[in-house]
This record gives C-alpha cells, sequence and structure tokens, in this order.
C-alpha cells in the first residue's frame, strides 16, 4: 500500500509541479482509486500523509488565529518604469560602490500565504493577515495537491516558505460555468475564487476547487545554508516545493527593465494569473543593511502592468434592466480572452456614455478589465470602422418600452438614465431578489443568477419575501433549463437553500434594512438605523427621522429649532455642530434629510406599507442591534468618520465597515475636512492624495486593528 501512495505521490508532483505527467488522467484515476479501495478495505492503515486525506478534514467552527514567525510585510507598488529605475538608484545611492544584483520574478494575482515545516513535515499554513497574525488555513491548504505534505530529500529543521495560493485559469472557467449552470453567482476573477475558497470552513469545498500554490521565498529556517535569494529556487525545488518555471538575474536598470519586457511578453502562458513583475535585491546581506519601513522592504518592489487592452467586434448592444428599474446598455462582443478570462459583455454605463464615446454596433472597440475585473469598453478604433456601422438611438431600440415588460420609461435625469415604471416588472424582481440574497444582504446561498430568472419566471417568487413560503420539495422540483431540456435544481441544493433562507429569519435588523433596497440606504446608513431602532416596524414609524426632517424644515424657513434639535441631540441621533444658528441651536444628524425622507415614503408606499405586516405573517424576527445613547457615545469610534482606499491585507472593504460601525464609526465615500481617518491598503487611490492634501491622518489596517 505504501508503494502505491509512493507511486501516486510521484505522479502528483510530474503533474502539479514539474508540468511533465507520464501517465494519463485516466490511468492516474484508475491508480488513485486502486489506493482509495485498499484504504477502504483496510482503514487502519491510513495515514494523514496519504494522497486520499486531501479531500479535506471536519469542517471548521471558525479559523484559529496564527502568529507569523517573522512578519509577512507588503511591497511597494508601481505603475511607473520611471520609479522602478529610481528603486534602483536609491539602493545603489545606499549602498555605494557595490554591485547590486536584483531578481525578477512574476508577480502572481493571488492570496500570500505562510507554510511551516518542521523536520520536513507542513504543521502549519497561514495567510498573510495583518502580517503580523493570520488566518489559520493548514486543513485547507493539505487538499492542494501541489503542495507537498512531507519535502522530498534532507529538509531543513525549520522551513518557513512563503507564496501565493492561485486559482488554475482553465479551471477558473470551468468553476464558473459549472456556478452558472447551478444558478450560483459566479467569482469575478481567479483572485477572488482562490481567496473565497481558502476562507472555506469545510475542506471539502476547498479539495474540489482548482488551487495552486507558487512559492518565491523563505521566512524563518533553521538549517538552511544560502547567501542570495535565487539559490532559493532549486532548493525549494529539490524539495518538491512549487516555484515559478521563469526568473531573471539583472545587475543593471536595463536588464531588469528587459526582464520586465520579457516577462509580459510569456505571462499570458501561465498558468495562473499574473499582473506585474517583482524586483528584489538577490543578496541576503546587502537585505539586511538596506532594512525595512514601517510597512515595507527598501530592498523590493513591484512593478505592475497596466491593464490589458484588446480590440473585438461590438455585435450587438442589448438592454439590461436593474433592481431599481433603471436600463442598462450593455455590449455584445465577440468573445476574447482578457486578463486570463474569456469576456464577451462589457458595460457601455448608459445612453450619454455611447454618444460621447460615439459606439456604433459593427465597431471595432478597445476592451480593458478596469482594475484587471470589471470589463468594460475603452475607445472605438474609428480606422477600423465599417460603412455599415450602425449607431445606436437609446430610445428607439426600445421603443420608450421598458424590453422586459413592455411598460413605459421615462428619462431619470438623477441618473442619467432611463428606468421602467413598473415595480412588478420581472427583471426588477429577479435582481430585487438576488440582492435580497446577496451575500452582503442576507447571505441566501444559492438563489442568484438563473436561479432568480426562474423562481420569478415560474410565479413562485413575485417579491423577495416570497422566499420564505418556498417549500424543499418545489425548489427541488424548480427547472432551470427548458421545457425541452429540463435541469431541475435538486434536492441537495434546496436544502441547502432553504437553510439559508431560515437562518435568515433572525439577521441582524441592519441586514435586513439594507436587504430591503430602500433607497438612499447603503449599508452605512442601515447600520446607523438599526443602533436606534428596535425593528424594521419602528424604523417605518421612527419619530427621529420625522425630527430629522422637521428640524431642516424650520431651519429653512429660519424658525426656532432649539426644540426639536434638543429631543435628536437627547436621543444621541445628533450632535451639536460647531457653526451657530441664527434661531436655535445647530446640530448634526446621524442621516440628512434627503435620506430621512427617502425611508419614509418607502414605508408609506403601498409596497412599503405590507413590509411589517408580512414579517410578523412570516415569524421573521431580525436580531436588534438597538442600544442606547450613553453605550453608543461611550463606543470607541464614536462619532469618526473613516474612508476606505486600496486593498487590506486580511479584511474586506465590507469587513472593515462592519468592524467600523459596531464600534461607533461611520464610513464615506469621500474625504473631506470633516474626515477624521482614512484607512488605506494597498494600491490606494486619489482619496490619499486628498487625505495628505487636507492633512486627514491616514492609518494602516495594524493601526485600524488597535483602535477598540
Amino acid at each position: 500500500m505504501q508503494q502505491l501512495r509512493d507511486e501516486v505521490r510521484k505522479h502528483d508532483r510530474l503533474y502539479y509541479e514539474e508540468a511533465a505527467p507520464v501517465i494519463s488522467d485516466r490511468e492516474y484515476d484508475r491508480l488513485y482509486k486502486e489506493l482509495v479501495d485498499l484504504e477502504t478495505q483496510f482503514p487502519d492503515l491510513v495515514t494523514p500523509e496519504s494522497p486520499t486525506q486531501r479531500v479535506g478534514g471536519k469542517p471548521l467552527k471558525a479559523f484559529e488565529q496564527a502568529p507569523h514567525l517573522i512578519p509577512m510585510l507588503s511591497l511597494d507598488n508601481t505603475y511607473s518604469e520611471g520609479e522602478v529605475k529610481n528603486f534602483y538608484a536609491r539602493i545603489q545611492r545606499l549602498l555605494p560602490n557595490e554591485k547590486i544584483p536584483v531578481v525578477i520574478e512574476p508577480k502572481v494575482d493571488g492570496v500570500a500565504v505562510s507554510l511551516v515545516y518542521e523536520n520536513g513535515r507542513l504543521r502549519q499554513a497561514a495567510t498573510r493577515g495583518d502580517g503580523t497574525v493570520g488566518d489559520d488555513i493548514t486543513q485547507n491548504i493539505r487538499t492542494i495537491r501541489s503542495v507537498p505534505e512531507r519535502l522530498r530529500g534532507t529538509a531543513p529543521k525549520l522551513l518557513e516558505v512563503r507564496g501565493e495560493v492561485y486559482m488554475d485559469k482553465n479551471g477558473f472557467e470551468k468553476l464558473n460555468d459549472e456556478r452558472r449552470k447551478g444558478g450560483l453567482p459566479i467569482f469575478a476573477n481567479p483572485r477572488n475564487a482562490a481567496a473565497g475558497s481558502l476562507k472555506q470552513l469545510d475542506p471539502a469545498i476547498v479539495a474540489k476547487r482548482p488551487l495552486g500554490v507558487v512559492l518565491y521565498g523563505t521566512g524563518a529556517t533553521e538549517g538552511v545554508d544560502v547567501d542570495v535569494h535565487s539559490e532559493i529556487f532549486p532548493l525549494l525545488k529539490k524539495l518538491s516545493l512549487p516555484v515559478s518555471g521563469r526568473w531573471w538575474v539583472a545587475e543593471s536598470v536595463e536588464e531588469i527593465l528587459d526582464a520586465i519586457h520579457e516577462l509580459d511578453g510569456i505571462r499570458r502562458k501561465f498558468a495562473y494569473q499574473t499582473d506585474g513583475a517583482v524586483v528584489k535585491v538577490n543578496s541576503f546581506a546587502q537585505r539586511e543593511r538596506l532594512g525595512f519601513t514601517a510597512k515595507s522592504p527598501r530592498w523590493a518592489i513591484a512593478y505592475k502592468y497596466e491593464a490589458e487592452r484588446v480590440e473585438t467586434r461590438l455585435n450587438d448592444i442589448v438592454i439590461q434592466v436593474g433592481r431599481t428599474g433603471i436600463l442598462t446598455p450593455v455590449a455584445m462582443l465577440e468573445p476574447v480572452l482578457v486578463s486570463g478570462s474569456t469576456v464577451g459583455r462589457a458595460t457601455l454605463h448608459n445612453e450619454d456614455e455611447i454618444k460621447r464615446k460615439d459606439i456604433r454596433i459593427g465597431d471595432t472597440v478597445v476592451i480593458e478589465k478596469a482594475g484587471e475585473v470589471i470589463p468594460a469598453v475603452v475607445e472605438v478604433v474609428k480606422s477600423k470602422r465599417p460603412r455599415d456601422a450602425r449607431p445606436f438611438d437609446f430610445a428607439k431600440h426600445v421603443h420608450r418600452k421598458c424590453p422586459i415588460c413592455g411598460s413605459p420609461i421615462r428619462r431619470d435625469p438623477q441618473f442619467v438614465a432611463w428606468r421602467c415604471e413598473n415595480l412588478q416588472c420581472p427583471a426588477q424582481t429577479t435582481r430585487r431578489v438576488e440582492f435580497f440574497a446577496a451575500r452582503s444582504a442576507l447571505d441566501i446561498e444559492s438563489v442568484g443568477g438563473i436561479v432568480a430568472d426562474k423562481l420569478v419566471e415560474r410565479g413562485l417568487v413575485r417579491e423577495p419575501l416570497d422566499l420564505f413560503e418556498l417549500k424543499t420539495e418545489e425548489l427541488a422540483k424548480l427547472n432551470l433549463g427548458t421545457d425541452e431540456e429540463p435541469r431541475v435544481f435538486g434536492e441537495k441544493n434546496a436544502r441547502k437553500a432553504i437553510r439559508a433562507i431560515e437562518r435568515a429569519r433572525t439577521l441582524p435588523l441592519s441586514r435586513w434594512l439594507f436587504a430591503l433596497a430602500i433607497p438612499d440606504v447603503g449599508r452605512t446608513t442601515a447600520a446607523q438605523l438599526a443602533r436606534f431602532h428596535e425593528t424594521i416596524e419602528d424604523v417605518a414609524n421612527s419619530q427621529l427621522l420625522r425630527d430629522v426632517l422637521q428640524y431642516h424644515e424650520k431651519r429653512e424657513q429660519k424658525d426656532d429649532a432649539k426644540e426639536v434639535a434638543d429631543r435628536l441631540i437627547q436621543a444621541g441621533f445628533a450632535k451639536p455642530s460647531k457653526s451657530k444658528s441664527e434661531k436655535g441651536r445647530s446640530i448634526t444628524t446621524e442621516v440628512g434629510p434627503v435620506v430621512a425622507k427617502s425611508i419614509l415614503d418607502f414605508f408609506a408606499s403601498t409596497n412599503g406599507k405590507k413590509i411589517p405586516q408580512r414579517l410578523r405573517q412570516l415569524r421573521i424576527q431580525p436580531k436588534s442591534e438597538k442600544i442606547s445613547a450613553k453605550k453608543a457615545a461611550e463606543l470607541p469610534l464614536a462619532g469618526k468618520t473613516f474612508v476606505l482606499t486600496g486593498t487590506l491585507p486580511s479584511m474586506t472593504r465590507e469587513e472593515a465597515t462592519e468592524k467600523i460601525e459596531a464600534l461607533g464609526g461611520h464610513v464615506t465615500g469621500s474625504v473631506s475636512k470633516k474626515t477624521d481617518y482614512v484607512l488605506a491598503g494597498a494600491e490606494p487611490g486619489s482619496k490619499l492624495d486628498k487625505a495628505k492634501e487636507l492633512g486627514v491622518r491616514i492609518i494602516d489596517e495594524p493601526e485600524f486593528r488597535t483602535m477598540r
């Protein structure tokens, strides 16, 4: 049996690490099945290191925290070759009269991880986290076939290796196809898919995902005797650890840029997605003398390639109807590969954008994936315009009617868009159901995409709350295909969806307020409302919101607003403003008059009035998050305003927003003099420049985590 295990491991290594398989997939599957059958027959002989045990252990309740032996710092990024030149000139000034060779290697667009081997055995795997502490993802990493449980040959006493977990580009496309067919939301890109996979608490799910890893360096070590980075790659490969197949050593700026250009020419052939090149000083002794800044090493820089732009033909323009009724034009393209995935559609935003760019059906257009994620039409190649290219007239195209329900449409100047006026429009209902069930709202898994379409189309759901009346049996029989080629949702998927629906009944009030898609109520406003109201019915009848309107009406009419201002301050829903009004006191309210009116109007509408009663009928009781004014004022971030920019090391923006709001703070979308903090991650945008200009305090994730 051990001989068979070694044979399977050998073929794993040949396939995943060396990309040189010597047997067919079918023959490999036969060997693997033979091992599974033997271990089933003799369970006492199963070992944790067996290749069959990579299917995953028991699901976790939560990830443990794993401190890093040496901090995992991020690198400074640049899109400018000039900055790369400046980087090399800077290290030459710091180390005068020395040769400074550097290594150039692919910047893998994945999830940073650390793997710790002790005496050749994998003991721990962790995410980067905040650089000092990450999530312990050992169980999940064990499911990745290219990661050895035991190192080959003579292994050092301690070896911490660092790299990126990625999702294979072809595997990513297949996974999205499967999710699309199953009615699940698709992943935006391979990096998101890899990150989402590693966050799974059930390793059995991770084992089914096409993940790999590329290792590019070491952290803490004992018994490793190398002086330069370029010796790391052959060492790791000898130990059967997966490393990049391509890297360069350069001793001048010209050689560095040549390597960066050469990498750009071949990187699309790699199994994994890359978004740049990493330049590192080769000598460890020189690295030690160059040292670190607070956030990154002085001896390395990441050069990021511009978003890939590709030409293709625009075959048609179709109209998509969103949950608020807005009609959005979408370009139907000749399918083309962009940044690792096939793109056949791209947003055109609105009618004005089409006119501004003079986009016509039949044009050759340039598309890019903004941020390597969202496909967008950048420009028209006018020199390639055919004579029969057709201008697009939005209103004529849809005959001034909704393309889905045939109801009248009107031009909405506020959003520079056309809007369907029928609230019962199936497309709007479908999008509202998807929004209602989204992860950031009620997190009802499996109710998105084609499932939402078919639930509405088959008449099982006419509004989002109808989801709570679905039965497992009828959901299992839901036909996701056509009458000619039926494809049912299935009992397993149905049970999973019903469990998620039941779990949603008692989710926090803020999640429910956001899920209802009340105009002008985003996640931050929903959290603010939840702190001052017990139930949705309380929000619908809110005296606080009425007081906000009354206060602003009195101010506009120059009446004395002191009495209502005092009420709002006493309730904690407002705080005194520094400016003084002519009559009464000036205050800043938790929400402004536009939002207050929008909320009250929503619950006063025909559909809004029904919601509290319907919730009672369905026995839905969102969890209260209400706190007293005194307790709210005592929260660590009470009254503080944050703006987020860039990518944080271990948190999504949603997670960071939730933490800020839970501690009493607010998150806004733009920087002003009223902003208290800008929380900045990697690749920050113009918000960081604005913060510096206004003197707003800028913090990173580690500092943010201390604000408790």
